[in-house]
């Protein structure tokens, strides 16, 4: 899943030589906490609301609401933007850009084309909701947690037995963390399964790995074998 696909494309922005006051009234209007930074249409930077926040004087609660207008008015944005701006390209893929915003602590950031031209913004939003599409959740079928040995045909032992048991796969997906060495865990999503089938399932499952849990989001029972 690549970046170009979730990002927003309406990318609201400020000029280099805007004022806070016309930064915070755009966040404000569009209900967003970042604006990439354009100095004759090219990108130079990028403020956020905590760049908005540092800027106002400490003593506003002191000051007249016309004191601080003046003073939002007076201070351009390319003093207190930040001149370095994390972006990325529109071929990454949502996972390498979930890891770019983790590592740099930032919720969101410009991307940028091959000729670094902003063409997009990619928010914490649209990575979440790139997770919920990718794991088939609006589905609202049945998941299974299963750890199982790192081999091959494993995962497939566990798959045949849900399409046994006329069950159709939405998403398959595994991990190498908080397993023993030699194992994986694996979360297998599945719907058209038929509810008194579930217990026949489990029993099967748990003669080929170790299960998890089972959560059944269209009925939401769960249960849980291992922690």
């Amino acid at each position: 899943m690549l970046v170009k696909d979730w990002m927003s494309t309406n990318v609201i922005t400020v000029n280099v030589n805007d004022n806070m006051q016309q930064a915070i009234s755009l966040m404000t209007d569009h209900k967003i906490s970042m604006l990439p930074v354009l100095d004759e249409g090219k990108l130079v930077g990028i403020v956020t609301d905590r760049d908005l926040k540092r800027a106002a004087p400490s003593y506003v609660t002191l000051l007249e609401v016309k004191q601080i207008l003046y003073h939002m008015s007076r201070v351009e944005i390319k003093a207190i933007m930040n001149i370095d701006p994390i972006t990325v390209p529109q071929h990454y893929t949502i996972e390498e850009t979930a890891e770019l915003l983790l590592s740099h602590r930032i919720s969101g950031c410009p991307v940028v084309d091959n000729d670094a031209k902003i063409v997009g913004v990619i928010t914490k939003n649209d990575l979440f909701k790139a997770v919920i599409s990718l794991t088939g959740l609006r589905k609202r079928g049945i998941q299974f947690g299963v750890v199982i040995e790192d081999r091959p045909g494993s995962i497939k032992e566990v798959t045949d037995i849900v399409r046994a048991h006329g069950g159709r796969l939405v998403s398959i997906m595994s991990s190498y963390d908080k397993v023993p060495e030699g194992h994986r865990s694996a979360f297998i999503r599945a719907f058209n399964i038929n509810r008194e089938q579930l217990p026949a399932i489990i029993k099967e499952m748990q003669a080929k790995a170790t299960l998890i849990y089972v959560v059944d989001h269209k009925e939401n029972a769960r249960q849980v074998f291992a922690d």
